[in-house]
């Protein structure tokens, strides 16, 4: 006969097995989860690298749109933001026509023209290669004429690998456009040396497949490892380059060297002269 005793002891075996059980099923159930989450975390880390790597393009598309917002997310430990060495925009609104097709030709490839950007951090002057991209500047002439840059900014700044300032979309998202493309021109430049963008050249974004230039620009302040795929068709002044350097110190809102510029960045005037 089971004594009193006894009984209790069992009882107390009984319920130390119990907790022992469960105890190994929560730990196994800890197993299970942390390595689900260890799991999902490898595949978000290799899709980020992977996006990051993947947005070297100076594009005016959907696809560079869809590539800035994955280059753009912010690290773990939010990067202290510079001064802003800029002023406030002029007040005024972005244009929002577009055209189906490239504009006649009345570019005079014999000409000098010259392109001013009034922008909010300081005038940029550039030359523009009438001769050798007669269909670019020809395109710019009338985008100016037409107000098409006035009150856009520059949307995307680069300053690790390349080091360039992305402007010309009036969307401010990097897939904005005119609503025509234009030929790539004078990509056998004598300037392009070793796949080398030199700094103080002006040329064309694109969406990475051939004549697919809209109105998109890059402003490169140092020189730039890049392929001959980017129509170069004008050079910076000076003072347009301390202007770029300034907005280039003031760093980008990534803080992993491609972002939007931490200076306010907009072209309050474009005009282009002939002489």
């Amino acid at each position: 006969m089971v004594t009193q005793e006894q009984r209790r002891r069992q009882l107390a075996r009984e319920k130390f097995l119990r907790q022992q059980q469960r105890r190994t099923s929560a730990r196994r159930k800890a197993r299970m989860r942390n390595a689900a989450i260890a799991s999902v975390l490898g595949v978000i880390l290799i899709g980020s690298v992977a996006l990051y790597t993947t947005g070297v393009v100076l594009g005016d598309d959907d696809d560079s749109k869809t590539n800035a917002s994955a280059e753009v997310t912010p690290s773990a430990s939010a990067p202290s933001k510079a001064p802003d060495p800029c002023e406030k925009p002029a007040e005024g609104k972005v244009k929002t026509q577009t055209w189906k097709k490239e504009p006649a030709m009345t570019v005079d490839k014999s000409a000098k023209y010259t392109m001013k950007l009034a922008t909010t951090c300081g005038d940029i002057d550039l030359a523009l290669k009438a001769d050798a991209a007669p269909h670019t500047v020809n395109s710019f002439d009338f985008l100016a004429g037409k107000g098409f840059f006035d009150h856009t900014p520059c949307h995307r700044l680069t300053t690790n690998g390349i080091y360039v300032l992305q402007c010309g979309d009036p969307t401010g998202q990097g897939n904005g456009g005119p609503g025509y493309n234009i030929p790539d021109e004078n990509l056998k430049d004598k300037s392009l040396k070793d796949n080398t963008y030199p700094a103080g050249t002006v040329a064309m974004a694109n969406t990475g497949q051939p004549d697919s230039g809209g109105s998109q620009f890059f402003l490169v302040y140092q020189d730039s490892p890049l392929p001959p795929s980017y129509t170069p068709f004008g050079t910076i002044s000076d003072k347009g380059m301390a202007v770029l350097k300034k907005i280039a110190e003031a760093g980008e809102s990534t803080g992993q060297g491609d972002g939007a510029p931490n200076a306010t960045v907009v072209i309050d005037k474009a005009t282009v002269t002939k002489s």
